[in-house]
């Protein structure tokens, strides 16, 4: 089931010449313009189920406010938001904040019986979401079975006020949400591969902010595309979004400077391409100096992943953005983490060798409680 390598080109970046300049169209592309008014309240995070067509073929997906993916959630750094969340789906859920540090209310991180018990269906829930030293680009999504393969959305955080990006502030800021599609219902992959003991079943797309692209079947008209003006520069916000690949990101014939990661700055690193992991996010600037024409953006899965990018990324740390790490740590841990394989009677599951797939951290498998772990603890 493991390929050497996947490739799939997924969208169309286009630049357009009107009248010697170019002008941003695309209307899922906007500039967000704060004023001294902090965002502290969201009420509208609505967990339904909506219709959604994908690949020539159209399912009943589970979204928040029957968008795929978002919504977006901005805020300043330092800042508190607080997250109201109603489950109007027909599973239990929860909303985990991924990258937010939550020192306080840990209790309301979102991991399933880790920090708190479910969302049950009909429930409601409000959480509170404390941005202490977090900047850049972060996300949210559902923990619960494999609802977070379309239950997610970017956070974006802005310099408080009285602060800056610690690079020139660019044109436009673009949210770029990489994931995958499944045509069959996603809990029914998971059920197989439980059942099976086999690897889940591939998908089949990978997306980029919800779509597959123009080279996909009936994806052409939905391919996302990225107009921008000669000249200007661009923050495309990334974000893997996907289960278990680790994905390749570029722009043809042009370059990406990656100036951020995980809710901190870098120092600026230049590349053809970036490795973003599961749940990763970074912080890219581009700059829109090629001829007017259309470039394709991409992503790809590959069996061996490349540590250029991340061998070269270096933290800011400067006065605006300290990086307190200890100099002297007085405790060492080491954690294994492995892909086991178990017998199974008569070598009858789909895994090698007629075996079933397990993970493990240091030899030790984990199976949910019937209680929330931390709160139990305290």
């Amino acid at each position: 089931m493991w390929q050497i390598m996947k490739v799939f080109l997924l969208q169309i970046l286009p630049f357009l010449l009107f009248g010697g300049g170019i002008y941003a169209k695309a209307s899922t592309v906007g500039l967000l313009l704060w004023d001294e008014v902090a965002w502290l309240t969201f009420n509208w995070l609505q967990v339904k189920e909506a219709s959604y067509t994908r690949l020539c073929s159209t399912k009943n997906i589970i979204t928040v406010n029957g968008q795929f993916p978002r919504p977006t959630i901005y805020a300043k750094k330092g800042e508190t938001i607080i997250v109201d969340v109603y489950n109007k789906g027909k599973e239990n859920i929860t909303i985990h904040w991924h990258g937010v540090s939550m020192p306080i209310y840990p209790w309301i991180d979102g991991p399933k019986y880790i920090t708190q018990c479910p969302i049950q269906p009909r429930s409601k829930f409000s959480q509170k979401i404390i941005l202490s030293f977090e900047e850049g680009t972060l996300w949210w999504h559902a923990h619960g079975d494999w609802t977070q393969a379309t239950i997610h959305g970017a956070i974006i955080v802005y310099p408080k006020n009285g602060t800056k990006y610690p690079f020139p502030k660019p044109n436009v800021e673009v949210p770029i949400i990489l994931g995958q599609w499944w045509k069959s219902d996603v809990n029914v992959v998971r059920d197989e591969a439980l059942a099976t003991g086999a690897d889940p079943n591939a998908s089949d797309s990978l997306l980029i902010n919800g779509q597959p692209g123009d080279l996909f079947p009936c994806s052409k008209l939905g391919t996302f595309k990225l107009t921008v003006d000669h000249g200007k520069t661009y923050l495309l916000r990334i974000i893997n979004a996907a289960f278990h690949e680790a994905l390749f990101f570029s722009i043809t014939k042009h370059k990406m400077i990656v100036v951020g990661t995980d809710g901190s700055y870098t120092k600026p690193l230049t590349r053809d391409y970036i490795t973003i992991y599961p749940g990763q996010t970074y912080d890219v600037l581009l700059e829109a100096n090629q001829h007017p024409n259309h470039y394709y953006m991409a992503a790809k899965t590959y069996s061996i992943i490349s540590e250029a990018v991340m061998a070269g990324l270096r933290s800011l740390a400067d006065a605006e953005h300290p990086c307190n790490v200890p100099l002297s740590p007085n405790t060492k841990l080491i954690y294994t983490v492995s892909m086991n394989s178990f017998l199974c009677p008569n070598n009858s599951c789909a895994g090698p060798n007629g075996m079933r797939f397990s993970a493990s951290i240091n030899n030790i498998s984990f199976q949910f409680p019937t209680i929330d772990i931390l709160q139990a603890y305290y």
